[in-house]
């Protein structure tokens, strides 16, 4: 990827985002086994995230039951 091509993107907090700092990183100097962990790293970091968002979706629709108005 050229350097042109690579994102540069702001997020909404005016602040670059990891994944935008990801994607404008050259990968022309990684060997395949380097591009291979690399893969490896995300894919995992990405699993990490899933199980996070999973557990405060649960706990979000737990506070939202108990703080839910009970209407007869």
């Amino acid at each position: 990827m050229d350097e042109d091509d690579r994102p540069r993107r702001r997020s909404a907090e005016g602040d670059f985002g990891a994944a935008s700092l990801l994607a404008s990183e050259s990968l022309d100097r990684f060997s395949l086994d380097e591009l291979d962990a690399r893969i490896a790293l995300l894919e995992s970091e990405i699993e990490r995230i899933k199980a996070h968002r999973g557990k405060a979706s649960a706990h979000m629709l737990a506070a939202e039951a108990l703080f839910r108005s009970r209407k007869a």
